[in-house]
């Protein structure tokens, strides 16, 4: 992109020294006092032109006033000298149009109003406060048409970036939400699985007193992860933190983990080739055998075999996440299975979770490898 705006800075210095040396041919510039007025209000109006791209919202109409004003006060002299013809220099006209885009586009709004009325009064009385023929009259329509053509040039440039800025503040937006479901899910996932360590320890507390400490280990430890993954989600969604870099989303090889820390009843299958799939369904994988892990914490009880199971058939990757307990009534739903099942749209799938036939509880996702 630098490169672009070193090109068309190059094109645009090429241009102005071609219109200048028009204006040398034409013999437009005079050589008296007032000529070298014109000449040092038309290299003004070239050199802020050239400068314009660089200068702030505020600098660039108030600069901009300089060319227009020595402009008009040009056109002015002359048409108080009778039989004089128009300063009309194609150079100038040019900058000058060029920074009426430059203010349309990139100008501070309340002062590219008060400014672009200025410089186009400047440009457009060139040929007829000298000289009021027809032909004048031409060539202030043409000038007109010229400054609408600049002003709308201006302004679709400066539509397209807000678009682009409401599009990105979008996509923060969906980052965040999307974030928050995550903490929700980590948080509640591993807040389950302390509870459950909690209720175990204290079961085996009379029976095998031996087995406690170990399992207050392993409630040390899911409470640390808790911890360390709240407060690096929530330092994502922080307004400062929201141009921060990203960890890279959970993939399907990362299911395993999961598997691993729900425990030694969990088993995982694996059926298909998982390389290459998009980021988002990879992520999507991750998180619905996640919640469905914390669901069948929550909703079954005596389960003594979890699996896993996620497999690829063609353009449809499959998961299905069951055990072997007794169902518990699960209500309404909470907000993981509504949020996971909002994401499971997003990506244009589909989810059902429940108590199975054979009883436990049942989580099961069809998700399509071409997205929506």
């Amino acid at each position: 992109m630098r490169y672009l705006w070193a090109l068309c800075w190059l094109a645009g210095a090429a241009l102005l020294l071609t219109l200048g040396a028009v204006d040398y041919e034409a013999g437009t510039i005079r050589d008296d006092p007032l000529g070298v007025f014109q000449l040092g209000s038309g290299l003004l109006a070239c050199m802020i032109a050239l400068a314009g791209p660089g200068l702030g919202r505020i600098a660039l109409p108030l600069v901009s006033l300089l060319p227009a004003m020595s402009t008009m006060a040009g056109t002015l002299l002359t048409a108080a000298l009778t039989g004089r013809r128009a300063p009309f220099t194609f150079a100038a006209t040019v900058a000058l149009c060029w920074l009426i885009a430059l203010i349309a586009w990139r100008g501070k709004p309340v002062l590219a109003a008060i400014t672009l009325p200025i410089i186009s009064a400047a440009v457009v009385t060139q040929p007829i406060l000298v000289n009021s023929s027809g032909i004048a009259a031409v060539a202030a329509l043409a000038l007109a048409l010229l400054l609408v053509v600049s002003i709308g040039v201006g302004l679709a440039a400066r539509l397209v970036g807000i678009s682009r800025e409401r599009q990105a503040d979008t996509i923060r937006l969906a980052q965040r939400a999307e974030f928050a479901r995550d903490l929700h899910d980590y948080v509640g996932h591993h807040v389950t699985g302390i509870v459950l360590l909690a209720q175990g320890a204290r079961a085996m507390a009379e029976k095998k007193p031996e087995l406690v400490l170990p399992a207050l280990e392993r409630i040390e430890q899911a409470g640390t992860e808790a911890m360390a993954t709240m407060r690096r989600m929530v330092g994502l969604l922080r307004e400062a933190d929201a141009g921060a870099e990203f960890s890279p989303p959970a993939t399907v090889a990362d299911v395993s983990r999961l598997v691993d820390e729900f425990g030694p009843p969990a088993t995982l299958e694996l059926d298909g080739e998982f390389e290459g799939l998009p980021a988002e369904l990879q992520s999507t994988v991750h998180r619905v055998v996640m919640e469905a892990l914390t669901n069948v914490r929550k909703h079954s009880d005596g389960a003594h075999e979890t699996t896993v199971r996620i497999s690829r058939s063609g353009q449809w990757v499959r998961v299905l996440v069951s055990d072997d307990g007794r169902a518990k009534h699960a209500g309404r739903g909470g907000f993981g299975l509504r949020g996971l099942g909002e994401r499971v749209s997003a990506v244009g799938g589909s989810i059902k979770a429940g108590p199975g036939a054979d009883g436990g509880w049942v989580v099961e996702a069809s998700l399509p490898v071409g997205g929506n």
